[in-house]
């Protein structure tokens, strides 16, 4: 079986075999060695039997034949297609049309079972062509565009690297043969590239936004600056940002011309966006507005930051809206101590929370202790999206320029907040009462968390809300609805929810009250009351009247006392272990895993008690003693929700039965954290019952040693029941395994750095290693 590459060089676009060049995210040239099918595994690949290519230039043949890159060559399509099962056309996209009339006359040479590819930049200028030439779409023609590459060209530039760690993006129709489709995914998955898939409008929107335009914008300044009369002056002293933004310039200007006119509505459309935006970064320097102007450069600097620690750090692709598993394991090694003096991060909670109150509040609020996890960062980029300057974060320190309740502004798209339930469910209320539409999404894990509890409540008021099926993510929210007060008595006991109707009544006519069947964390209340906005409390409700103002204050964060958990519950369990964490919130509505744990017979002290921004903090000094089981009591349930997987935990090392009840809502987390905990807790050999509310555990109880096997245990992406097991391993007989970590930095980064320093141990692998 054979390959055929087709380059065309007569259009002055060809970057040589070998390479299959894409000039940051421009157009694909030359020819990439094609593996071929295995005649053993007809869905696989094996290497090909020969690589033949065509080029008009018959130097690029000799050239690459030196360079052992093909087998054989020629100048002219039909000598070099017969019997080929692989046919990649790297060609500019103008030239594309003669180049498809040449191969259809042809076609019939080639192998029954021939795939047909391309490596261009548009895919819609491609897929007209094939339409005109072959009178359809033909099924084993599988559109394609690999976004790697430089601006060299040429034979000479190939480089047998270009892919590995780079995407390919296929643009499959709905007939595609999906034989076809796999072959071509195999062939550059050979090459070490990732395969997404993505519409061809789509592609071609998307690129013309982060690939075409800057293009446009490099050769435009060069241009502009070199035909000035003090171009030598200026080139002489350009410093190194003006070279990395214009080295694209250098690129091949044919290829360019091209792809600006095949793709020229999607290349318009994201100019106007640009000139638009110049407009508006003109208008600000003219006058002098220096908060304008630091709005649009911080929200700029901060997205560039916070979408390059998505893309490296979690499996979000910002750029084309997919998704990919987590890939980070922890390997717990079992047995260790717990000593020392810690700060665990900021509250997350209130992190949330103090970003949004700042940025609806009127003047300047400076934020000490921000939590700087991903979740509370997709908060604060979400508040930049909408025009919100902010400053940060900084060491936890975050500056927040308050537009007012009503001075956010439409943002260009969808708001992505990460793996934030919280942060979702609180958005939803204060953005029902804007006057814009927005779109709230989020990762696969948030993506199954119900949203209807806080939309059915919310449509109540007056709100035009869409979900997904289910009441899942995505929320679409229809701006410009007149909300009214309501009272609404929850059917569960939810800090998101109460908060989420609390912010839509800040926006409503009248009065909107909220009765809680049980205490909830009640960081809400306490933050709007310290922005000078009044909330009322009698009993189990409370509430607030709509069309007040917020006035900014200062925030300092405390620890969060979630994260404070793992470390408690380490210590609690560890004999020898001496431990103060500093700092924590002591929220009257947060405090369960401390009632819970002195109930277990923790050896746990309050210390250092004070009140910082209306939040009561502490010292939290624990040192190891036997726990025993207890039965928990139904109060403290939803004081101690987020904490279970690790009380889970401390209940595997007590003496005798621990029993939980009224923990349904455990099981909407992140993850069913009932199942997902009762799952591990077997992995590792401690008995249990599972009950649909909630859990028996029976505890190891031994005073010393272990009280547990080891084991693998699968995180389902719930960066709780990550650290819970992580904990375990201290009164393990063998090590613990944990996949899917990677979302433990949405709630605690440093977690990793922190179990160290107090005596764990724990390294970090590759989810791919040993699978």
């Amino acid at each position: 079986m054979r390959a055929s590459g087709y380059g065309r060089r007569d259009s002055g676009d060809a970057d040589g075999f070998g390479s299959a060049k894409e000039r940051d995210s421009g157009d694909a040239d030359g020819f990439g060695s094609a593996k071929l099918r295995d005649s053993d595994d007809p869905g696989g690949f094996g290497p090909a039997e020969q690589i033949v290519a065509c080029d008009p230039d018959p130097n690029e043949i000799r050239r690459g034949l030196e360079m052992g890159l093909i087998d054989r060559g020629d100048t002219r399509l039909e000598r070099v297609v017969d019997g080929v099962s692989l046919i990649v056309l790297a060609v500019p996209v103008l030239a594309m049309r003669s180049v498809m009339g040449e191969l259809v006359r042809c076609l019939g040479d080639a192998a029954g079972d021939v795939v047909l590819t391309d490596v261009g930049s548009t895919k819609a200028a491609i897929r007209d062509c094939a339409l005109e030439v072959f009178g359809r779409m033909p099924a084993n023609l599988v559109l394609g565009h690999p976004i790697a590459g430089s601006e060299k060209s040429g034979v000479a530039a190939a480089d047998p690297e270009l892919y590995i760690g780079h995407k390919v993006i296929l643009t499959p129709e709905p007939d595609t043969d999906p034989a076809a489709l796999a072959r071509v995914q195999a062939m550059w998955s050979a090459c070490g590239a990732e395969v997404l898939e993505m519409g061809v409008e789509r592609h071609d929107q998307v690129l013309a936004r982060t690939s075409h335009l800057p293009h446009l914008l490099a050769f435009s300044l060069v241009d502009t600056l070199a035909r000035q009369d003090e171009r030598l002056e200026i080139f002489r002293y350009a410093a190194g940002g003006f070279r990395d933004f214009t080295r694209i310039a250098g690129s091949d200007p044919v290829m360019w011309r091209d792809i600006f006119t095949a793709n020229r509505d999607a290349v318009l459309a994201s100019l106007n966006d640009f000139e638009a935006g110049v407009a508006r970064l003109r208008v600000a320097v003219e006058r002098g507005d220096g908060d304008a102007m630091l709005a649009i450069f911080d929200r700029a600097s901060h997205a560039r930051h916070y979408f390059e620690s998505l893309l490296n750090k979690t499996s979000y692709q910002a750029e084309y809206q997919m998704q990919q598993q987590g890939n980070l394991r922890y390997r717990m090694s079992p047995g260790g101590a717990v000593v020392g003096r810690i700060r665990v991060p900021g509250d997350k909670s209130i992190s949330h929370r103090s970003i949004m109150l700042g940025a609806l509040a009127e003047g300047v609020t400076e934020i000490k202790g921000f939590l700087e996890g991903e979740d509370s960062l997709a908060t604060l980029q979400a508040f930049r999206e909408m025009g919100v300057a902010i400053e940060g974060p900084y060491q936890g320190r975050v500056t927040v320029h308050g537009v007012g309740l009503h001075g956010l502004k439409k943002p260009s798209g969808p708001l992505y907040v990460g793996n934030a339930g919280t942060a979702m469910r609180l958005f939803a209320g204060l953005l029902a009462g804007q006057a814009f539409d927005t779109e709230l999404t989020g990762d696969t894990s948030l993506t199954k968390r119900p949203m209807n509890r806080v939309a059915d409540p919310l449509r109540l008021m007056g709100a035009e809300i869409d979900t997904a099926e289910g009441g899942r993510p995505p929320l679409q929210l229809h701006g410009g609805r007149a909300l009214k007060g309501i009272s609404y008595d929850m059917p569960m006991a939810s800090a998101q929810v109460k908060s989420c109707l609390l912010l839509a009544g800040l926006y409503a006519e009248g009065e909107t009250r909220v009765s809680e069947p049980a205490p909830t964390r009640d960081h809400t209340e306490r933050m709007l009351a310290g922005f000078g906005y009044p909330v009322h409390r009698d009993g189990d409700t409370c509430w607030l009247s709509g069309g007040g103002r917020l006035t900014a204050a200062p925030i300092d964060v405390p620890s969060d006392i979630s994260s404070a958990t793992f470390f408690l519950v380490a210590a609690a369990i560890t004999p020898g272990s001496d431990l103060v964490l500093e700092h924590v919130g002591i929220n009257p509505t947060r405090i369960g895993v401390i009632n819970i744990l002195k109930l277990m017979g923790a050896d746990l002290r309050l210390e250092n008690e004070r009140e910082v921004g209306g939040e009561p903090v502490a010292d939290l000094h624990i040192r190891h003693a036997p726990l025993k089981g207890i039965d928990i009591p139904l109060e403290q349930v939803p004081l101690a929700i987020d904490e279970f997987p690790a009380l889970f935990i401390a209940a595997a090392n007590a003496r005798g039965t621990t029993r939980l009840r009224g923990a349904e809502e455990l099981r909407v987390k992140e993850s069913d954290r009932l199942q997902a905990m009762a799952d591990g807790l077997a992995a590792i050999g401690v008995e249990h019952t599972l009950y649909p509310d909630g859990i028996d555990i029976v505890g190891g109880g031994s005073a010393e040693g272990s009280n547990y096997g080891g084991g693998r245990i699968d995180s389902l992406e719930d960066h709780r029941i990550a650290m819970s097991f992580a904990i375990a391993a201290l009164r393990a007989s063998e090590e613990i395994i944990i996949d899917d970590c990677a979302n433990v930095a949405t709630s605690f980064p440093g977690f990793v750095d922190l179990a160290r320093k107090v005596g764990l141990t724990l390294t970090e692998e590759s989810g791919e290693e040993g699978a």
